[in-house]
């Protein structure tokens, strides 16, 4: 518990310099681009146009919505969560090694690295949502209030990518496959997660591996406080205490993990 304790002080210790290099790597990562922040909102359409192109124009037939939505509605709100959760995993993942320097040449503390890719990915997540916040008020898809539900998506998100960064983190660093690894395993969750396809049309197979994936949890999370008409939160008491059993347990080994191998980062390294 010292070091759960430890780690959050340093993440709310170090707020004002987590939020301000957040912001600066955001500014700076479209600061050379012709196009600028457009680019945070015309990547996701232009990733979200492609799939639908190929599964509601070319694969799906025949065309047609998916439940009470169009099958578009039903893409955007399924891409743009997913491009959160997967940027806050693998930034997450890389974020120790990728600064490395800045932490054995200053008194930093490593955790906050992750914590500054997470809120960065959290201020693309705040554009793109309002495009699908505007979809929803002009078709009527879901009541206003239920909106507030997108702020329990970001706590929820942000816990568990947190924690599944602590551990990866000082994976990449100690194997330097695991980066690959995580690609391939984050695309296998895309196919197996309710993006490109509906809960209700699934298989039985598909619809138990839903009921165990907190990627599907996430997602359907987001989309029913934008366009469902379901209330603010996906689930029930069930599938609540599955998600917060599983993502407590896995911040508590990410805390054990981190604190084992933080001072030795270096030394993996060299």
């Amino acid at each position: 518990m010292k070091n759960i304790f430890a780690l959050l002080k340093e993440q709310w210790d170090n707020r004002t310099l987590i939020w301000k290099l957040s912001l600066y790597n955001f500014k700076s990562t479209y600061a050379r681009h012709y196009l600028g922040v457009f680019w945070i909102v015309l990547m996701p359409l232009l990733q979200a146009a492609v799939f639908w192109f190929v599964f509601g124009v070319g694969i799906r037939r025949p065309r047609g919505d998916a439940g009470e939505i169009p099958f578009i509605v039903h893409l955007l709100s399924g891409i743009f969560p997913w491009g959160f959760i997967v940027a806050s995993i693998t930034g997450g993942a890389m974020a120790i090694m990728s600064k490395v320097g800045l932490v054995t040449k200053m008194k930093f503390p490593s955790s906050i690295l992750i914590s500054i890719t997470i809120v960065g990915n959290i201020i693309t997540l705040f554009f793109t949502t309002l495009i699908i916040m505007g979809i929803s008020l002009v078709n009527g898809y879901s009541s206003p209030i239920t909106f507030i539900g997108v702020l329990y998506f970001v706590f929820a998100t942000v816990a568990l990518t947190f924690s599944m960064s602590l551990i990866l983190s000082a994976a990449v660093i100690i194997i330097r496959d695991t980066k690959n690894i995580i690609q391939n395993i984050m695309r296998l969750f895309f196919f197996t997660t309710p993006i490109i396809w509906t809960i209700e049309t699934a298989t039985p197979l598909m619809r138990v591996v839903t009921e165990y994936n907190p990627f599907a949890y996430l997602v359907m999370s987001y989309r029913t406080s934008l366009v469902y008409s379901e209330g603010f939160i996906y689930g029930d008491w069930s599938n609540h205490l599955y998600f917060w059993t599983f993502t407590v347990l896995l911040f508590y080994v990410g805390v054990q993990v981190h604190y084992r191998f933080r001072d030795k980062f270096v030394d993996y390294l060299r």
